[in-house]
């Protein structure tokens, strides 16, 4: 049986997490071999988010720094599983989806999924403005980093542990989404991007939509032009997974190629 973690960081979510936590689909995953453990990650809530958390059946992590990063660096930290999949606390993004997800990891041969919410029929969930400037910042991802991700700031990603011990990710705020995925393609990893919902979300609004954009633009050249320190290469980390790795490589392949087919294949958004 496969161990899975589901790291979710929170802040002040108490009215969503009951929503959040009845979207996991524990039993379909049992069926399908995964023992799964719920990581919720208190970012210093004042509205009893880590109490809800606790009853609702979630192992509760505390992360008094705030910050997006730091909250899922603690979680990463914490997490037991030798997969680690992530979402957001707000009901935007499909955990019943990770079934297939999971599915498609094993049947793709790769070491982490991110995602991709933008597409024409997930607009409604999301602010004209801020559909624009995710296509935006994307798109400078892409020609920065030249990994072919049409979403650099989805929330959604699904991993080998073992991939967070090789890459060199330092954002404390919300630019830790674009920085993992450009440091995870940037390794060596073998990865692949896959479209997805994406649904309103449910409660306050928490994206500061000017300055964490600007945070995020700022990130993206200095992440691209710094000495990247990763703390071990991609090969001496599946050398010591092998064992359990059920996601061996039978060709390494490029990671553009990857993310090519995924496009191309019957997942492609309509």
């Amino acid at each position: 049986m496969g161990t899975l973690s589901i790291v979710i960081p929170a802040l002040n979510e108490a009215e969503n997490l009951p929503a959040v936590m009845a979207s996991i689909p524990v039993a379909e995953l049992a069926a399908d071999g995964w023992k799964t453990e719920v990581v919720v990650v208190d970012n210093a809530s004042v509205d009893g988010t880590a109490e809800v958390a606790r009853t609702l059946g979630a192992r509760v992590v505390s992360q008094p720094q705030r910050g997006y990063g730091n909250a899922y660096q603690a979680g990463f930290d914490a997490a037991d599983g030798d997969v680690i999949a992530t979402g957001d606390a707000d009901c935007t993004y499909p955990f019943d989806a990770l079934p297939d997800l999971l599915r498609t990891m094993r049947e793709r041969d790769v070491e982490f999924i991110t995602t991709n919410r933008l597409l024409r029929r997930n607009r409604s969930a999301m602010k004209p403005s801020h559909f624009a400037a995710n296509h935006a910042l994307s798109a400078l991802s892409r020609t920065l980093f030249r990994n072919g991700l049409r979403d650099s700031q989805s929330g959604m990603w699904i991993f080998r542990r073992y991939v967070w011990h090789g890459v060199d990710v330092r954002s404390g705020g919300m630019a830790f989404s674009q920085e993992i995925k450009n440091a995870t393609t940037r390794a060596g990893f073998r990865f692949l991007e896959v479209p997805i919902d994406y649904r309103e979300r449910g409660g306050e609004v928490k994206l500061r939509a000017l300055p964490d954009g600007m945070g995020n633009l700022r990130q993206l050249f200095r992440h691209r032009f710094r000495r990247t320190v990763p703390r071990q290469s991609p090969d001496q980390l599946r050398a010591d997974k092998q064992p359990q790795n059920q996601l061996r490589a039978e060709s390494a392949g490029r990671p553009q190629d990857y993310t090519d087919g995924f496009r191309s294949g019957r997942y492609e958004a309509v």
